[in-house]
């Protein structure tokens, strides 16, 4: 068996509970039409609450740590929307101050062959996926604020009793920044996802283990389950113009970031990042240059061309 596949098999050997079985169960006809309706409820504008609290402990002597609570206001946009493909862009404001960030990204695709996943330390590859894994399926692939790849995952979505659902398989995906800022006992998140369309917007669960992996990718230990709750709530008491000016200002700039990771990412060697985990060796230029177009200034495909000759390469093979 490939590193890969170990890896996985032992991810969902411990992640328990609900969420495999929920992977499980045997699939209804797909309706992709109903699928990308129910994506597509996600665009909007929303408070959010994020929540994350470890459960079962893995390792000897391991002390559960302290449930985190946070939050924030953001709008959720279309940038592209076909029969087969929806792109959903992030965008946190903070009201008091009018400060927009652009945050993550979450791009769908219908019955894709192949997705890229995050194999080992800051190195993504590409994929190919059964096919018994592909038809009716989307996959999900999830990118940081610099646009840089996080996790993918693939799954069904239901509709019974007029509920949409979508669970992921289990995946790897790298430390959260909540955590990856004050801690190094672990180095890799598995993870199985669920997006819920739900009455007055939609959530986001996740259940998640805190392994770690050698630097081939493969699991060597883990030491705590941690379940993860997101609600997004819409709202119409908050004034997210800000965040639609940022956004009008700066798309064109950030597609032609987009355009240049796609590149890279679609390499088969894969790709690897030479920043630290929290990229922001990565994140700072970019985000200096969407600043600069938001000015009213402008990026030359040089400029952007050089960040990412500094800080992104093809991974080892």
């Amino acid at each position: 068996m490939k590193p890969h596949a170990t890896a996985v098999a032992l991810l969902a050997s411990l992640i328990a509970g609900n969420a495999m079985a929920a992977t499980a169960t045997p699939a209804a006809p797909a309706d992709p039409v109903a699928d990308r309706a129910a994506i597509l409820a996600m665009q909007g504008e929303y408070t959010v609450g994020f929540a994350f609290d470890e459960t079962v402990l893995l390792a000897p002597g391991y002390t559960r740590a302290e449930p985190q609570r946070s939050g924030g206001d953001e709008i959720v946009v279309v940038v592209e929307d076909t029969p087969t493909r929806v792109v959903l862009q992030h965008l946190l404001l903070d009201v008091k101050s009018g400060h927009v960030t652009k945050h993550w990204r979450q791009d769908w695709e219908y019955e894709a062959p192949r997705r890229w996943e995050f194999t080992s330390d800051q190195t993504w590859r590409q994929r190919d996926l059964p096919a018994d894994q592909v038809a009716g399926t989307w996959t999900q692939c999830v990118y940081e604020v610099s646009d840089a790849p996080r996790y993918c995952g693939t799954g069904r979505w239901t509709h019974a009793n007029g509920i949409s659902t979508w669970t992921s398989d289990p995946g790897f995906r790298p430390l959260p920044r909540r955590e990856h800022t004050r801690r190094s006992d672990y180095n890799a998140m598995g993870a199985v996802n669920r997006h819920t369309i739900v009455p007055g917007g939609w959530t986001h669960e996740q259940d998640n283990t805190k392994a770690i992996r050698d630097a081939d990718g493969n699991v060597t230990g883990a030491i705590a389950r941690e379940t993860g709750f997101n609600d997004y709530r819409r709202t119409d008491a908050i004034d997210f113009a800000p965040a639609y000016a940022y956004w009008a200002a700066t798309r064109d700039y950030w597609a032609r970031v987009r355009a240049r990771w796609a590149q890279r990412l679609a390499d088969p060697a894969g790709v690897h990042l030479k920043t630290k985990v929290d990229g922001m060796a990565l994140i700072i230029p970019l985000f200096q240059q969407a600043q600069t177009v938001q000015d009213g200034g402008s990026v030359s495909d040089a400029e952007i061309d050089a960040v990412f000759a500094e800080w992104v390469a093809p991974a080892a093979r």
